[in-house]
């Protein structure tokens, strides 16, 4: 039986990419990663993810990486941004997601070492 979620025509998070970036992000078909996980099968739930074994000791940097976004079939490329760049050819803005006159780290800066520790635990 045809699982309908899997074809590639009824794709609900592929944009219509701009014909240079066709073949040159990656992979369209779902592939599987180095943990066993398919990636661009719109099943976001997977025995095998970190995500369904989640716990206070998981190391969130296990799921970074490209190997945990498909090259076409991500719902990011849904974002005005995106769509603007991937279909339209329009250049993101520099700094658009840049705060300078926020440093959200400058409490850490201004710690005593000791003071450091003690907020760690």
């Amino acid at each position: 039986m045809d699982n309908f979620k899997n074809r590639n025509d009824l794709d609900p998070y592929e944009i219509n990419f701009l014909p240079e970036f066709h073949g040159k992000l990656g992979p369209r078909n779902p592939f599987i990663n180095s943990h066993g996980v398919l990636i661009g099968d719109h099943d976001y739930a997977s025995p095998d993810s970190p995500l369904e074994q989640w716990s206070t000791e998981t190391d969130p940097a296990v799921m970074a990486g490209d190997e945990w976004v498909h090259p076409y079939k991500d719902v990011g490329y849904h974002t005005s941004e995106n769509r603007d760049y991937f279909e339209r050819g329009i250049a993101p803005q520099a700094g658009i997601y840049m705060h300078p006159d926020k440093d959200a780290a400058y409490q850490a800066y201004n710690l005593e070492p000791h003071e450091k520790e003690e907020e760690r635990g």
